[in-house]
Order: structure tokens, then C-alpha cells, then sequence
């Protein structure tokens, strides 16, 4: 792993874990499973462009998904 996967892996975690933390805290489904997502699947995917294309539409969807 790549010093700058590392770092944007890190930075996805860490916005994953406030919007964790921010949905638990509110019983907010959305950020909940946002959150869990975020902190997951950097593990999962091998280039930068699509760790920062999936990690991009992640954070977006609880703007845009209200529930």
C-alpha cells in the first residue's frame, strides 16, 4: 500500500467514524450505515481513483438521503 492510498484511506475512517458516531448519537440510519461503510471499505478496493470515487458518493449520501 502507497503512502497516498494510506492517507486517503485514513481520512475516509475518520469521516466515517464521526458520521458513526454522529448516527448512533441521533438514531440517524443513514450516517449510521454511512459511517460503517466508510471505515470498511478502503480494505476492499485496490486503486486511488476508485478509493476516492466510492469514498466521495459515500460521504455525499446523507445530504442527500434523509430518512
Amino acid at each position: 500500500m502507497d503512502a497516498t492510498m494510506m492517507m486517503w484511506s485514513v481520512l475516509f475512517g475518520a469521516i466515517g467514524m464521526g458520521y458513526f458516531v454522529y448516527g448512533k448519537r441521533q438514531r440517524a440510519i443513514v450516517p449510521l450505515c454511512v459511517g460503517m461503510t466508510l471505515c470498511v471499505y478502503p480494505y476492499f478496493v485496490a486503486s486511488v481513483s476508485s478509493l476516492l470515487i466510492i469514498g466521495v458518493v459515500l460521504v455525499a449520501i446523507p445530504y442527500f438521503i434523509r430518512l
